[in-house]
């Protein structure tokens, strides 16, 4: 059953929307932690969220910003605003689709069909999913997820971007600066100690399915993956 997300702090507009929703076969999760979207979204996995814009702590914007940067499953913005820049603003945050409150439910229902089809069903494109293979460790960039053997996890989207150049350069070095440059290319300047921290987080990931030593620092270079384990074989 495909899951989605309502991000609202009226507890009646989520209810009526989840009870709505619920008749056509989705299960509904309503956020209740509003300073942990991010939490709550990553143990969901949802398909689709619906997304208010006055929420406490912080607004839908930024919580969209950070939904962007681990998962492109659509977002559709609930609000009470009614004015174009505010439209404008849910798109440029990342948002999918945009309804003004008071709303028609058939008509939030019609979006979010619409939005299904079109990320993962009839109208979505074929396209072959990537997956990258070395001995057996298999990366899949589009789900976020490092396997090896029976073993699997999910990854950040920075994780997830410094695999991909590890495994792309193999066996040649990954620089430093190619990794900054891809992972921040939206920042003038970037401390070098936050890559530190995230190839930390990387090399934690690689020994959650089970292999130690995967990444090599090359003093300075940059980093190397390096193959210190066998294909499984069946």
């Amino acid at each position: 059953m495909d899951k989605i997300m309502i991000v609202e702090d009226d507890l009646k507009i989520a209810e009526y929307l989840r009870s709505h929703i619920e008749k056509y076969g989705y299960e509904v999760v309503i956020a209740a932690d509003f300073e942990k979207i991010m939490d709550t979204f990553l143990d969901v996995q949802p398909k689709l969220i619906l997304l208010d814009i006055n929420l406490p702590s912080f607004d839908g914007y930024y919580w969209c910003r950070q939904i962007r940067k681990v998962s492109i499953c659509p977002v559709i913005f609930i609000s009470a605003r009614t004015g174009e820049m505010d439209q404008v603003m849910a798109i440029e945050n990342g948002g999918d689709d945009f309804i003004t409150k008071p709303f028609n439910p058939d008509i939030v229902m019609a979006k979010i069909r619409s939005q299904m089809r079109r990320a993962y069903g009839e109208y979505a494109a074929k396209l072959e999913e990537r997956v990258l293979i070395q001995e057996g460790l298999q990366f899949y960039p589009e789900r976020l997820e490092l396997r090896f053997g029976n073993e699997s996890t999910q990854l950040t989207k920075k994780e997830s971007d410094i695999i991909e150049s590890l495994l792309e350069r193999f066996p040649r070095v990954a620089g430093r600066q190619d990794l900054l440059a891809k992972l921040w290319d939206d920042q003038a300047y970037v401390d070098e100690n936050t890559l530190n921290v995230n190839i930390t987080r990387v090399r934690n990931k690689f020994q959650e399915i089970g292999i130690e030593d995967a990444v090599e620092t090359v003093r300075g270079a940059g980093y190397r993956l390096r193959i210190t384990w066998k294909e499984e074989k069946a």
